[in-house]
């Protein structure tokens, strides 16, 4: 009977909490559905009205759609190709003892906590400016010509933005798992002839599933939004060399007023980012099972 109570009370305290989470979400969603609805264009205010399905229309055959979805793909498959292999190499690194380990270590989880904004310009001015940039000075020096990233390689220069960001995140959970790994096995493995390869193939790497799973779950949810690296860098373009889905309503809300298509846009991406989640949810989801 007191276990009973102490439930009910329980419920009761954190009922609020609930509550207002549940405001917090379904609020903004259910006007952005609303508004998906209407022809709401911020230059005409008191003019909207009902227009159906014509909204999801215009944004799901607009061809810049498809050039959002094509890069958001490849946004999110490259960064995770970098920060996947690069963090497992950081962290075999990272392993070893050496002087300075934990400076070392300290340095390297750094860039995680640089703001977006504040990151990309610095790759944007410092790194990869034609003129001024350490990348331009460098070719200089051997003889070549700068290449301006963000122009020619808008996507690429973004990926390599973000990767730099993400890095971090994914070196510190494989190394947690990697100095997880009992030692004796690897002795054992050395013992019997194993060579380093042989270790790193048939006994780090399988030990190491379960954390690039992490790894590739958190990192995907995240990487969908990606907005304030394209928005500081190239700001989309050239042309849509470099516009996401998120950025697309972005723009579609903001830089041409019109709310109703940016909204049926927010709502197609919420659809499709709950698609991939559920897609990785059962096809990678699988090892942390095991």
């Amino acid at each position: 009977m007191a276990t009973r109570h102490a439930r009910t009370a329980a419920r009761i305290m954190i009922s609020p909490a609930v509550l207002l989470l549940l405001g917090w979400m379904l609020v903004p969603l259910s006007m952005t559905v609303y508004f998906s609805f209407l022809r709401y264009n911020l230059l005409m205010p008191g003019m909207e009205e009902w227009t159906g399905w014509l909204n999801y229309e215009f944004f799901l055959t607009d061809p810049a759609f498809f050039d959002a979805i094509g890069n958001t793909l490849m946004l999110v498959g490259g960064v995770l190709l970098i920060t996947i292999v690069g963090g497992v190499l950081l962290a075999l690194l990272l392993d070893q003892p050496f002087w300075g380990q934990g400076v070392v270590r300290v340095l390297v989880i750094a860039p995680f906590f640089v703001m977006p904004t504040v990151s990309a310009l610095v790759w944007k001015n410092m790194f990869m400016n034609p003129v001024s940039g350490l990348f331009a000075h460098a070719a200089k020096a051997v003889g070549l010509a700068p290449f301006d990233f963000l122009a020619h390689a808008p996507l690429l220069s973004i990926i390599l933005i973000v990767a730099w960001q993400w890095l971090p995140f994914a070196t510190l959970i494989l190394l947690t798992a990697l100095q997880s790994l009992d030692s004796e096995q690897l002795e054992a493995a050395e013992m019997d002839g194993a060579n380093p390869l042989n270790r790193f193939v048939f006994i780090m790497l399988p030990h190491l599933a379960r954390a690039i799973t992490v790894v590739i779950l958190i990192q995907t949810i995240f990487l969908l939004s990606i907005f304030a690296e394209i928005l500081v860098t190239t700001n989309g373009g050239p042309g849509t060399a470099s516009t996401n889905l998120t950025f697309l309503v972005y723009a579609q809300s903001l830089l041409q007023f019109d709310v109703g298509g940016g909204s049926a846009g927010g709502v197609i991406a919420i659809i499709l980012a709950n698609i991939v989640a559920i897609f990785l949810m059962r096809m990678i989801g699988k090892n942390l099972e095991t």
